[in-house]
């Protein structure tokens, strides 16, 4: 009940976030540790940075943003270089970002982004407890639910890509052999919303490709049923809209982009997989094709 908890109490929270650098240092100085290559030998040290860094997952400026604050926290969890109790307060306050306000637009992806590292950082080594794991799914599957924000990459300003971060989320979840047919399921319900989003944005950024990952991985645990795939794939469709409007209303053909490129993404895998789990997504995904206008 732990995990449920905490997450209750942080989604409820709006906590004025500290101001990027964090405190005790400067843009040089976060520039200076690029050039380290993130090197901080001093493990209290090094968890109080990352701690500060998570301020800078919303900064406008791409470089501290992505460059710095999400490639810094990303070495050190993938070389096991936060413990457990580190672990436990990032992703806190990563799930209190999810709740705040996000004016830019940037906080909330690179915090679903965060996320996903934390999340594999489980995969790899389990420490969350079953209510923890369970609670980081559904508030995975929320996120990516809750996107409305669909820019993708600005010249200026870099990265947002919360539908892309959010499916990584998902993806680092749907890897993880302890998750249920229950939680996997979950997953997919919500890569199902943003399939063909309900705004008619046409993905030009990655984003059917991002979000056939987790469906892939979860084909390849085998829980699910060629007809149950199939169901699954059909029920994408309708999605497009009114029949009328086929070929003649620019939001249903944005629609339809969308939903082809998904499949095909989907299909184009499981047609170059010898996992025999994957190439019984082949089939599925062709009858949907044939309802597809």
């Amino acid at each position: 009940m732990r995990g449920l908890i905490v997450l209750s109490l942080v989604m409820l929270a709006t906590p004025a976030f500290a101001v990027c650098p964090p405190e005790g240092q400067s843009r040089e100085s976060l520039q200076a540790l690029l050039v380290l290559k993130f090197t901080v030998p001093d493990t209290a040290e090094r968890q109080a940075l990352a701690n500060g860094l998570l301020d800078c997952l919303g900064d406008p400026d791409p470089l501290v943003r992505d460059g710095i604050a999400y490639e810094a926290l990303t070495q050190w969890m993938r070389a096991n270089q936060l413990d457990v109790e580190g672990l436990r307060a990032l992703r806190d306050r990563l799930y209190a970002m999810l709740a705040a306000d996000d004016a830019t637009g940037f906080a909330r992806p690179f915090a679903a982004l965060t996320l996903s590292e934390v999340a594999r950082t489980d995969r790899i080594k389990q420490w969350m407890t079953p209510e923890e794991r369970a609670a980081m799914v559904d508030a995975a599957g929320k996120y990516v639910e809750s996107v409305r924000d669909y820019r993708g990459f600005d010249d200026a300003e870099g990265w947002r890509h919360g539908v892309a971060h959010g499916a990584d989320w998902l993806m680092q979840l749907t890897l993880n052999p302890v998750l249920d047919r229950a939680q996997l399921d979950r997953t997919l319900a919500a890569v199902a919303t943003q399939v063909v989003p309900e705004a008619s944005h046409a993905y030009v950024f990655g984003e059917p490709g991002r979000l056939a990952r987790p469906v892939l991985y979860a084909a390849k645990r085998g829980l699910h049923t060629e007809a149950e795939w199939q169901a699954w794939f059909t029920a994408l469709v309708p999605k497009l809209g009114e029949a009328s409007k086929a070929y003649n209303d620019a939001a249903w053909l944005a629609r339809r982009h969308d939903l082809m490129a998904f499949l095909m993404s989907v299909y184009l895998e499981a047609d170059q997989s010898d996992d025999a789990k994957l190439k019984q997504l082949k089939p599925a995904v062709v009858a949907a094709l044939k309802t597809v206008p």
